[in-house]
Formats: C-alpha cells, structure tokens, sequence
C-alpha cells in the first residue's frame, strides 16, 4: 500500500509542476494581447487597455500569478521551501480566488461592451470598436484556461496539505456497546 501511496503523490508532485508550467504562458500570452489591444475610430476616438481599471486588474492579477507559478515550481527542486505546504496552500487558494475575481470583472465588462445597458443609457461599444473585442474575447478564453490551471492547483495544494492528517475518529458499534 505504501507503493500506491507513492505512486500517487508522485504523480500529483508532476501534475503539480505540468500545471505550474503550463499556466505561465497562458498569464503572459493574456497580459500581452490586452496590454497591446487597441482601436482607433474617426468618430468615437481611440480605445486602449489603459482607459479600463477591471482589464488593469486582470493584467495585475495574471502577472502576479505567472510570477508565483514560476516561483513555485523552481522552488519545488528546493527542499526548503518544498517542506512548506502551507504555504503553497494558502498562497494558491488566495490566488486562485483572485484570478476568479479579475474573470468575473473582465466578463462583466465584455458582457457590457457587446450588450449595453439601456438601463442606465450605455450603447454598445463592440459594434463600433469589433477589433479590440475581438481581442479581448481571446484574452479571457486565455485567462479562463489560467484559472481554471489555479482551481486545480489549489485541490491539489489542499489535499498535499490535508492529507497528512487522519480521518476524524468514529468509534465502532462494538466499542459503543462495551462502554454502555
């Protein structure tokens, strides 16, 4: 059984560093095509990623966590820190809640920028500036991978975390009885 064992968390540590790895180009290739998204117009002006706080905060949140997912898996040929699963757990649930909080804000704006709100009088701004939507739309499908990498590692941070610890103890019928 202590095979299995192995086997298994051999497996997780290189699911782990795969996806670690396989995030990082997802951030950048995000960052980069929102940062350099732009779309002049005769009309309405010029739009850019600088005009819009939410695409500043996807950019922040995707670049930090490029950053640490590196970290990470550099450091996890480090003995030092690799003894430290706390603190991987907790730093990839804060950043996976992060990355899930800058996806709702991006979609949101997307959603705003395609539809409007007659509500409030906002007009549609995709029929006017279709290139830098366009674009947008394919920096979050990559920001979505990206998340949907950090959801995974934060179950598996949790379970490195979690599992050095036994199931809570539940007394058998038998014992129950013998006390009574």
């Amino acid at each position: 059984m202590g095979s299995i064992f192995l086997d298994v968390s051999n497996g997780l540590k290189a699911l782990d560093l795969s996806l670690r790895l396989f995030v990082i180009p997802f951030n950048v290739a995000s960052i980069w095509i929102t940062v350099t998204n732009h779309q002049d117009n005769t009309v309405y002006g010029n739009l850019e990623f600088n005009n819009f706080k939410g695409l500043k905060y996807m950019v922040c949140i995707s670049a930090i966590s490029a950053g640490y997912a590196l970290f990470a898996a550099v450091s996890s040929y480090l003995k030092c820190l690799l003894t430290k699963a706390w603190l991987f757990f907790l730093t990839d649930q804060v950043l996976a809640y992060l990355m899930v909080t800058s996806l709702a804000a991006t979609s949101e704006f997307l959603y705003l920028a395609y539809n409007g709100d007659k509500v409030v009088s906002w007009s549609q701004a995709c029929d006017t500036y279709g290139k830098f939507c366009s674009r947008l739309r394919i920096a979050l499908v990559l920001h979505i991978i990206a998340v949907c990498c950090f959801l995974a590692l934060s179950v598996i941070s949790a379970y490195r975390v979690f599992r050095r610890f036994g199931p809570p103890f539940v007394p058998s019928e038998e014992a129950e009885h013998a006390r009574t």
